[in-house]
């Protein structure tokens, strides 16, 4: 399918907390998407058609031609597959899937239908990423220090699939750090230790520490957890040759030596709109895996340490 002059109907696929956050609102504000139909089997979007399968859609919506999906990412790939198949366009919820093969099966999939796949990472989107990265592109790397540290009871509430194997555990907020990273830094980094912390009972870690290194001296320090309570920290420090920067609230605040540069709202999702569209305008794909096979990569050289326990007492919403 192609791109036309008017609204391309959009279809969500998982109606949960990101869905109602950040994927409606953004429909809402595209110029160029509007909200035509919603999968899910336990929520209903009102105004719109609501469907409990992906086949259901396919078969009954042939005038659909994008889908989002934004469901967990280890029952994603048979509802991308069967979406690329049909003909349709395909937007990726990060991370794009549970393994790197099955996401590499799909690219190969949307090259052979014609059909745009849009591995999506919305914090690359975040207000200050790209003026980070533009500022990077001339300095030799020094240092690259990570925190990444959130309270999992108020992002994923009852959510029991980020605990489980696939559902990455903190690597789930863990690969938007990791997202900016392989966006800004002017030179590639691959994983040298790992260390993650498993709580007891559960097939995903809670906290990890992530060494990194390219090479060409720089030294990348990474630290996730997902046991912060009160304020929430996503920041990532870079010392060059030439002056420090700074990203902090996700890369939504950029200071350089200590004064600051921009700040911005959250708007990352209208980006990953914005581009999803002149994808399917240009018949292309977007499918950049770096991220998730740096998680692959610390899963594979990590040293397990057990912890505590992990009681999620929050109720899903979703």
């Amino acid at each position: 399918m192609t791109a036309t002059e008017t609204e391309i109907p959009v279809a969500i696929v998982g109606v949960g907390k990101i869905a109602r956050d950040q994927h409606m609102p953004s429909i809402e504000r595209s110029p160029t998407f509007r909200l035509a139909a919603v999968v899910s089997r336990n929520a209903h979007v009102d105004g719109v058609e609501n469907f409990s399968t992906v086949g259901a859609l396919l078969e009954a919506r042939p005038d659909i031609p994008a889908l989002a999906l934004c469901m967990p990412p280890q029952v994603r790939f048979e509802a991308a597959h069967a979406a690329l198949l049909a003909g349709r366009h395909v937007m990726l919820e990060k991370p794009p899937g549970a393994t790197i093969a099955e996401v590499r099966a799909l690219q190969w999939l949307a090259t052979d239908k014609g059909c745009t796949l849009f591995a999506s990472w919305h914090s690359r989107y975040a207000h200050a990423v790209d003026d980070a990265r533009q500022w990077l592109k001339e300095r030799a790397v020094r240092h690259v220090s990570i925190v990444w540290k959130e309270d999992v009871r108020r992002w994923h509430p009852g959510q029991d699939w980020v605990w489980q194997a696939g559902g990455l555990g903190v690597f789930d907020p863990g690969i938007n750090a990791l997202s900016i990273l392989t966006a800004i830094l002017p030179h590639p980094v691959h994983v040298t230790t790992s260390e993650l912390s498993f709580p007891q009972g559960r097939d995903a870690p809670i906290a990890a520490r992530v060494d990194f290194a390219n090479g060409r001296g720089a030294v990348v320090e990474a630290v996730f957890d997902w046991r912060q309570e009160g304020p929430q920290t996503w920041d990532i420090d870079v010392v060059t040759d030439d002056g420090t920067l700074k990203l902090s609230d996700g890369g939504a605040r950029l200071a350089i030596d200590g004064a600051k540069r921009h700040a911005g709202d959250d708007r990352e999702y209208d980006g990953l709109y914005a581009r999803f569209a002149n994808l399917i305008a240009t018949g292309t794909s977007d499918v950049d895996l770096s991220p998730l096979v740096h998680v692959a990569d610390a899963f594979m050289l990590a040293r397990r340490v057990n912890v505590a326990p992990f009681d999620d007492d929050s109720v899903s919403s979703a």
